[in-house]
């Protein structure tokens, strides 16, 4: 019987990482979705020379291919340096990451170390593959942490399953070069000064056929990154999530909606924004074409190495609505990164790797080498300026913060992505419109609890303004 090729791809990352796990030596991969790294650096054949007994040794199971060899680097040292007698193998994979834990665990092959997501982290817990940590860490070690410790983030039912690394934080790109060019001195700080930048900029940009502003509008996912940094510095609503209240209130919305929907109108919006992915957006704002749009930490690596840019451009913090701030800009994919398998024989010696692994000297090197933004206090203030040009304006500052976990809920009809993207092409009710999709969430959240699948429960004492601060001064 013929495979399918989900199959076979799957079969491949296995046919690796499960001979990786089962006899703990390293051999050469072809595999175009997993890697192995072998532990054999001229330090690690040195301490292996000098260790005495047998050495214990750890698999890492991770699909973090964009920081690879950073990792693969601090493993090999890892395995040069420690004196705990430990030798960590480490496997990247890119694909079917999940499928494969899956298929290790039922078959007992699981790797001792897990990276984890946001999105994957609660199935884990709920499958039982995580082993929680609060016994290994010391008060000194848990004390770095404590603003960083979220419900259902990285803590489920009071117990602690991983801890963050790195994570984003959201910014206004901007065409520094276009700017000069419409004679606009700095970057808007409310949604009515970005709407008559937005129009100057496509003034000035006619001749070469530039717009003010864009976003990656074709998914509900990509107008987000439009929405949620804007509201949540302003109002401390993430996702049209009200924390106090327990229930979405999508009429925060309404004002970044209508400043959408005026560049639209007035021509500022750049043309077929409602089919725009974000790579094809990058790749215009390299040449040129783009005035403004709102994204995250990856893009100093993306203009440095994937679509290198023709034009000087900056970041800036987003817009507010009018000017105030009160909310937080969330850091966000932070709250997670590495656990200990709860099918680990060797949990302390893994934990032992992990201290290791979240030590300041480790957790730097992802900042400085412009891996990824820190999301650990006492990092962000040693940490020397990122290797990247422009990555330094993305490290946190007293606005930019963790929230807790907003509830996953399906509603019933269209989500907030499509019903923003046909108000924006369209027009309409906005109140209704908002009104409408509250609704349909919060019925939705009501099925979720109901089901048990959140926790989740009003927080009567949130406010975001007290969130301000706690990664950054």
């Amino acid at each position: 019987m013929q495979k399918k090729p989900f199959q076979l791809v799957l079969s491949a990352a296995l046919l690796v990482t499960l001979s990786a796990c089962g006899s703990g030596t390293t051999k050469p991969s072809s595999s175009s979705t997993a890697t192995t790294a072998p532990a054999t650096s001229p330090q690690a054949s040195t301490a292996t020379a000098a260790a005495t007994g047998p050495k214990t040794k750890l698999t890492y199971w991770t699909n973090d291919r964009g920081a690879s060899d950073h990792i693969k680097a601090e493993v090999a040292k890892y395995n040069a340096e420690n004196k705990d007698n430990i030798e960590v193998e480490v496997t990247i994979m890119a694909d079917n990451y999940e499928q494969s834990l899956d298929v290790a665990f039922a078959s007992n092959q699981a790797p001792d170390i897990i990276k984890m997501s946001g999105s994957n982290f609660a199935p884990f817990v709920k499958k039982g593959y995580l082993e929680p940590l609060d016994s290994f860490m010391t008060p000194d070690f848990k004390k770095r942490f404590t603003n960083l410790i979220i419900d259902d983030g990285n803590k489920v039912d009071g117990k602690v399953y991983s801890l963050p690394n790195y994570g984003i934080t959201w910014r206004l790109i901007y065409n520094v070069d276009l700017f000069q060019k419409a004679g606009i001195a700095a970057p808007p700080k409310t949604l009515n000064e970005m709407v008559e930048v937005a129009k100057k900029l496509t003034v000035a940009g006619k001749d070469i056929g530039a717009y003010g502003f864009a976003g990656n509008f074709k998914n509900n996912g990509g107008f987000s990154r439009t929405a949620d940094p804007i509201v949540a510095l302003s109002t401390g609503n993430l996702s049209g999530f009200n924390f106090k209240t327990g229930k979405f209130d999508f009429s925060s919305h309404i004002p970044m909606l209508e400043a959408l929907r005026k560049m639209k109108t007035d021509g500022s919006m750049i043309p077929g924004f409602e089919l725009l992915d974000i790579d094809p957006l990058r790749a215009q704002f390299a040449e040129g074409k783009i005035g403004m749009y709102i994204n995250h930490a990856s893009e100093p690596g993306v203009y440095k190495n994937q679509f290198p840019a023709k034009i000087k451009w900056s970041a800036a913090p987003v817009p507010t609505i009018d000017g105030t701030i009160n909310g937080a800009a969330q850091f966000s994919n932070a709250t997670v990164w590495l656990g200990i398998s709860a099918k680990s024989a060797n949990k302390a010696k893994a934990w032992k790797f992990l201290e290791n692994m979240y030590s300041p000297d480790v957790l730097k090197t992802y900042q400085e080498d412009s891996v990824g933004i820190s999301a650990v206090p006492d990092v962000i203030a040693v940490a020397k300026k990122p290797s990247f040009p422009n990555m330094d304006l993305f490290i946190p500052n007293k606005y930019d913060a963790l929230y807790p976990v907003v509830p996953a809920v399906t509603p019933e009809g269209k989500n907030v992505g499509d019903e923003a993207l046909r108000y924006i092409l369209e027009g309409g009710d906005v109140n209704k419109i908002t009104a409408d999709l509250a609704a349909r969430y919060n019925a939705a959240l009501d099925k979720a609890r109901q089901a048990g699948s959140t926790t989740n429960k009003p927080m009567p004492d949130f406010d975001a303004k007290n969130l301000q601060g706690t990664m950054a001064k």
